[in-house]
């Protein structure tokens, strides 16, 4: 038996609206249209598509897709009289929250029969049923994003379009994933599976026609479509390099979202396009432009009329902001400037005469979506309150009808002490003895002491002002006085990376900074600490504290948003005994972050701890937080 991804149950909403949307192949999808009506759609293109070159052979198709789906008479469309051109269907209303048939908050009952990730109410749970479900109706789904895991990744952007996308494949439906082809010099091997299709389109905007290619690759029942053009081949990471964000980054990401809107029309992936009944699932501000342009420049020529977008808001902090005077080189027209408007607040314009005009792609989507979706239910709210909305909480607010929080989940193929291919020991729920063959490991890796009886204590992040580095820089003179460890992964401010580097010369025995990122690095910090730190200010969902649970590592978080939904305090006197996840502490102070890393460390010192996420007949197992006795 196959063992299923486990990932966001984010896939359920997903595939919920999409039958909801009445995009199945029983409402006339765009395969069994004629060849003379896809000319048609493809003359309407905005971008005008280079016929230069052959076609690719088509992939073939395993017989389950050749076969012709099975659609209830009631969605059947009515037979045209011989002769007679098809109809073509009429456009369905703005999608509400009822037309999409989805319950205000949570999952609709009955949608979760052996899924691999449930996002409940109080936590994110893993469930891993005896066959993956399949879904009633199938739908095309077209994400589209700046990163998803393996090829590029800075964040958990990359981890949750690199794992959702093949679940809801697994489910049954055809997925297409859409994203740039990055060539750094360290990142080219990524697309090495990744063949030319051969097909070239030329996109209007930013003063002229610029000529983008497409790459694919089809692995995991997933196609994987590639946005290559040249100002995504240089130095440095996905948005910029040591001297900031690169000053084209509107630019880039414009023919990313031109590009998306076109590649359901003219790539022939495995012998068919895709089509125009397709639901767009657009990440964070780099996609948000999709939903404008199916809107203003699609939609008015009869294209896309039945097709629907969700927006996913994996971090409201970054939003695509811009000067006004950039809106004429996106190529919309003059009349949807309002729907990306924004103007800066007095108190953020740099001179009395800036007017703080701009505009802003996060915007343009909250207005156009048909859907929001923030990745947990915590921060749906937050995002809607004036400290955590960054300036868009009213808007946010006036779209509650069709705003939801879904947890983010994981994918255990990757993320599994038993299996884990990056660690040096694997162990489970029933035999922990390898957890302290990690610990030793990764003591030995660092040149600390190996010291089993010592408590570990790790974080994993970006080093900025988010991620609440200012308030372990307070604590860490403090807590280099008790018998402890501390190992930090990660990257971003400089002066935060240098505060490492001398850190560690100070505390040669105690504390490690490991600057920049790894990912087997992450996995033998996650699978060797005894406790995860997360300290910080918001956090729209957040993956570590998952992964540390899975792997019997204690969290201690900031109470807010996502991380505020999944980790459930430790209660030693609970009704059935020893109950809880971890440790959240709120306000965010130094002190309350040091009692409670004083309290984790009472609680697991000369100790393994129990693996908190066990797979056993479908069902989970709560983390059950003390020494080994």
């Amino acid at each position: 038996m196959a063992t299923p991804s486990a990932v966001g149950a984010a896939c359920l909403v997903l595939a919920r609206a999409a039958a909801g949307l009445g995009l199945g192949p029983g409402r006339g999808g765009d395969r069994a249209r004629p060849r003379r009506f896809q000319r048609v759609v493809r003359r309407r293109c905005v971008a005008e598509l280079s016929r230069e070159g052959p076609a690719p052979t088509p992939r073939p198709l395993p017989p389950a897709l050749l076969a012709p789906p099975l659609v209830p008479a009631f969605l059947a469309p009515p037979s045209e009289p011989e002769g007679e051109p098809a109809s073509t269907p009429p456009p369905l209303p703005d999608a509400g929250l009822g037309d999409l048939g989805l319950q205000p908050e949570g999952i609709a009952e009955g949608s979760i029969d052996e899924t691999v990730v449930v996002a409940s109410e109080q936590d994110s749970e893993i469930v891993v049923g005896k066959e993956q479900a399949r879904a009633k109706v199938t739908q095309s789904i077209v994400f589209v994003t700046g990163e998803a895991s393996p090829y590029a990744k800075s964040g958990g952007l990359g981890d949750v379009c690199g794992s959702l996308p093949v679940a809801l494949a697994a489910r049954g439906h055809r997925v297409m994933v859409v994203m740039p082809r990055y060539l750094n010099g360290t990142s080219d091997k990524n697309y090495a599976n990744a063949f030319y299709t051969e097909k070239h389109i030329r996109i209007p905007c930013f003063g002229g026609e610029h000529e983008v290619t497409f790459f694919h690759e089809y692995r995991d029942s997933v196609d994987w479509v590639f946005v290559d053009h040249p100002s995504y081949h240089r130095p440095g990471n996905l948005y910029g390099d040591k001297f900031g964000a690169f000053g084209d980054n509107q630019f880039r990401y414009t023919l990313l979202c031109y590009a998306a809107c076109e590649a359901p029309l003219v790539l022939e992936l495995g012998g068919y396009i895709y089509g125009q009944n397709c639901m767009f699932v657009v990440n964070d501000w780099h996609a948000s432009l999709v939903p404008v342009l199916l809107a203003a420049k699609y939609r008015p020529y009869g294209v896309y009329k039945d097709s629907r977008s969700i927006l996913v808001i994996h971090n409201l902090a970054h939003q695509g902001v811009e000067p006004a005077s950039t809106y004429p080189d996106l190529g919309l027209p003059p009349e949807w400037y309002g729907a990306l408007e924004w103007v800066f607040p007095e108190w953020a314009r740099r001179h009395a005469l800036d007017k703080g005009e701009a505009v802003n792609f996060l915007k343009g989507a909250v207005v156009t979506a048909d859907r929001i979706v923030t990745v947990s239910k915590g921060y749906s709210w937050e995002v809607t309150t004036a400290e955590g909305g960054q300036g868009l909480n009213e808007l946010l607010s006036s779209r509650k009808s069709v705003l939801n929080g879904i947890v983010n989940g994981i994918d255990i193929n990757d993320w599994n002490p038993a299996t884990d291919k990056c660690i040096p020991c694997h162990y489970s729920v029933d035999d922990l003895s390898g957890k302290a063959k990690c610990k030793s490991a990764l003591q030995k890796e660092l040149g600390l002491p190996i010291r089993p009886e010592v408590p570990l204590i790790g974080f994993i992040g970006r080093l900025d002002y988010q991620k609440g580095i200012d308030l372990i820089q307070l604590i860490i003179p403090h807590l280099m006085r008790d018998d402890v460890q501390f190992v930090m992964l990660g990257s971003g401010d400089p002066e935060l990376e240098d505060w490492m580097r001398s850190t560690e010369s100070d505390f040669k025995d105690k504390f490690r900074g490991w600057v920049g990122f790894s990912v087997p690095v992450s996995h033998r910090i996650t699978a060797g600490c005894d406790i995860l730190l997360m300290p910080s200010r918001f956090e729209p969902c957040g993956l570590n504290q998952l992964y540390a649970m899975q792997y019997g590592t204690v969290p201690v978080v900031h109470a807010t948003g996502g991380l505020r939904d999944t980790v459930e305090n430790f209660n030693p006197f609970g009704e059935n005994g020893e109950q809880g996840t971890g440790w959240a502490f709120a306000p965010l102070t130094t002190e309350n972050m040091f009692v409670d890393i004083a309290n984790c460390n009472f609680d697991i010192q000369g100790a393994q701890i129990f693996l908190g996420r066990a797979h056993e007949e479908g069902h989970v197992k709560r983390l059950h937080v003390g020494p080994c006795r």
